[in-house]
């Protein structure tokens, strides 16, 4: 009887292994058309993606044209304010111009303090190759304005 169960188990065992065998073939088999419909997908995503950034520099567009004409119309009752005031008009454009050419600067100088942050200088720290030990943090990296604390003062994580 010891010899029949042995005999009876190996069918069962070369069974399961033709069943696994078929199983892998029929995932090989399956695997274009899984492949297939995800590409296709991103393609659709993709397409869809485009049409809607096209929308969106559109209407970014519309919006800075809309907010020049409120910015000018602004400032063209600032300076007939200015002008009921008793300034010659000479004067209330000078007024206007330098608050604008102020604003402009302030702007780029704030754009250019940022702008070291695009080359992702902690990254690059991090990644540099032949560095024999990794940078210290012994001294704290500078922030920008603009940049949130990443663990905000008084929270249960900052103390």
């Amino acid at each position: 009887m010891v010899d029949g169960g042995a005999q009876s188990g190996a069918p069962a065992a070369r069974r399961g292994s033709e069943s696994l065998f078929d199983l892998a073939r029929s995932i090989l088999r399956e695997l274009p058309a899984l492949v297939g419909d995800r590409v296709e997908l991103l393609s659709l995503e993709l397409q869809r993606a485009g049409v809607a950034l096209a929308k969106v520099l559109v209407l970014a567009g519309a919006a800075a044209i809309f907010a020049l004409t409120g910015w000018l119309a602004l400032w063209g009752v600032l300076i007939g304010l200015l002008m009921a005031l008793g300034l010659q008009w000479a004067v209330a454009f000078a007024v206007a111009l330098l608050i604008n050419l102020a604003a402009a600067a302030w702007a780029l100088w704030r754009a250019r303090s940022l702008a070291r942050l695009l080359g992702l200088p902690a990254t690059r720290r991090h990644l540099m190759v032949g560095l024999t030990e990794p940078p210290t943090r012994a001294a704290a990296p500078t922030r920008a304005h603009d940049e949130e604390p990443a663990v905000p003062p008084g929270s249960v994580a900052a103390s």
